[in-house]
């Protein structure tokens, strides 16, 4: 087990439509076009209320193949790539021959001859991004800040990929290098005229 981040979400603000708060992460690798996915989505939590959660460095990968078979999730390090491959027991993820194009992605390689895979990364056991459909000799690449994006919400799912509508909402980056443990303190909101944007602030933190 890895170094583990623990956050604490406090809600200070004045909302009073009980709304969501969505966390995620941004796969900033070259070339990726995908949608980010709600890794952690905070429902129910009140004016005054806190939500603890953790932020485990370590992350893990799995894939998914055409026949609808799902492989178990294996621990993965950036340089690392690993490769659907068919063996005598069927399709299998291992850790590939060579590493990674670059020592801060993981790749995930389709080494099929025929069918296309999904690749999926998690982080605390919850999906935090996926690439599908990778046909045969091609491969999906990921990379992460050590950063979490965080705002408010409606109508998300933990583990649902998040239209860019809602993304272009959500601009708050939080930094969490080097970061042990820290509060994430929510103000602002309220209704009509006096309203004032979402803020969100790492606070209390303890470094590493």
């Amino acid at each position: 087990m890895g170094t583990v981040v623990k956050l604490n979400f406090i809600n200070n603000s004045n909302d009073s439509n009980n709304s969501q708060i969505v966390v995620f992460q941004k796969n900033v690798s070259t070339g990726y076009d995908e949608l980010a996915v709600a890794w952690t989505v905070i429902q129910n939590c009140g004016v005054g209320d806190n939500h603890p959660f953790t932020y485990p460095l370590d992350m893990t990968v799995s894939a998914s193949d055409s026949y609808g078979n799902f492989t178990p999730q294996l621990l993965a390090y950036p340089g690392q790539a690993f490769e659907v491959k068919l063996d005598r027991s069927g399709d299998v993820l291992a850790l590939a021959d060579s590493p990674s194009a670059s020592p801060k992605d993981v790749e995930v390689r389709n080494s099929l001859t025929q069918g296309s895979i999904n690749a999926c990364v998690y982080r605390d056991g919850k999906l935090l991004s996926t690439k599908t459909n990778i046909v045969p000799l091609e491969k999906a690449v990921f990379q992460f800040k050590p950063t979490i994006w965080i705002g408010v919400a409606a109508e998300i799912e933990e583990g649902e990929v998040m239209d860019s509508a809602i993304l272009s909402l959500i601009n708050t980056e939080i930094s969490l290098l080097g970061v042990a443990s820290a509060d994430i303190v929510m103000t602002g909101g309220g209704a009509g005229a006096t309203s004032k944007p979402y803020t969100f602030k790492l606070m209390n933190v303890r470094n590493l």
